[in-house]
């Protein structure tokens, strides 16, 4: 199986082609980039190195969320085009489980910064989800965590380090980046979405709706989408 997959949850932008589990190309930029004028030179420029056609491919895998919101639209909305254009699989994997490595023992919690000292934050084990994946502020993710004997951080965990060893001294933090080629791997064995009601996780509103609702009453029955 032919698969593209690619992340733009965030501020890396990664892309891979795989095949039959094999990797075949794989870029990562990991520099602040605008995701919606890079995204799709970065697929042909690996499609063509490889000398795939779009008809070749089977399968699209797109980081569905949680992340920026508009890094979500952006893939999303490429990852639903191509696959309704070519008649193709279309699978949405977890944001934060293109985060975790393996070989990592006890509770991993890959984490994406939210600002305001709030993170979108996944559990697992082994690479398998224990529990869903949550927005929550930095303190909670912390209380909710210490019941765990061995606890790794991973992710966007830079602007968190000070806390993570004032609240948790025995625990480990390791910054990584989305893995496209993990991101296709998960992809093959995952089930496939339904490509016109396909739609990103967001887990948080944004911004500007939250404002919105705050300013009209919760009977309205105008949503903030209608309006906009």
């Amino acid at each position: 199986m032919k698969v593209l997959a690619f992340d733009t949850s965030n501020q890396a932008l990664a892309v891979a082609l795989v095949e039959n589990e094999r990797l075949q190309a794989e870029m990562t930029l990991a520099v602040k980039k605008n995701h919606s004028t890079s995204l799709m030179p970065t697929i042909d420029f690996l499609m063509q190195s490889v000398g795939w056609q779009p008809a070749d491919l089977e399968r699209i895998v797109v980081a569905q969320g949680p992340g920026s919101y508009t890094g979500l639209r952006i893939g999303v909305a490429t990852a639903k085009t191509l696959a309704y254009t070519l008649g193709i699989d279309l699978v949405g994997i977890s944001s934060l489980q293109t985060l975790v490595p393996k070989g990592v023992a006890g509770l991993v919690v890959p984490i994406i910064d939210a600002r305001r000292n709030h993170v979108y934050a996944g559990f697992y084990e082994e690479r398998q989800s224990v529990k869903s994946d949550a927005y929550l502020s930095f303190e909670s993710l912390l209380e909710e965590v210490s019941v765990y004997g061995q606890v790794t951080f991973v992710g966007e965990v830079a602007a968190f380090i000070d806390q993570i060893r004032g609240a948790l001294p025995k625990a480990r933090y390791q910054e990584t980046l989305p893995s496209a080629y993990q991101l296709a791997l998960d992809g093959e064995v995952a089930a496939t979405s339904e490509v016109i009601s396909f739609e990103p996780h967001y887990l948080k509103r944004v911004e500007a709706e939250e404002n919105w609702l705050k300013e009209h009453k919760e009977n309205d029955r105008e949503s903030y989408i209608q309006r906009v």
